[in-house]
């Protein structure tokens, strides 16, 4: 996960508490307050931030459960060395 996406987060983890939380690849969104419609403002967010497009098929309850799954599926469509490698995307 880069800065840009723990700085985007966080304005949308309305139960985070003052302060903020710290962001870890396992932070629960919806136990953190991200509901379906903040789900959507999220979503254009990232679109608008990162410069992409997130498949429709990624448009799921499993890719906004966590921080980490979020970030999977932002940094799989980032140009070639612009975002961490994605779980299961190493290269040997």
């Amino acid at each position: 996960m880069d800065a840009r996406f723990t700085a985007l987060l966080q304005p949308f983890l309305k139960s985070a508490g003052p302060g903020g939380t710290a962001l870890t690849p396992d932070t629960d969104l919806r136990t953190l307050g991200v509901d379906s419609m903040q789900a959507i403002e999220l979503l254009f967010a990232v679109e608008d931030t990162f410069g992409i497009s997130l498949p429709d098929e990624e448009l799921n309850d499993t890719t906004f459960a966590t921080a980490g799954s979020l970030w999977n599926v932002i940094a799989a469509q980032l140009p070639e060395g612009t975002g961490d490698v994605p779980a299961g995307r190493e290269t040997a």
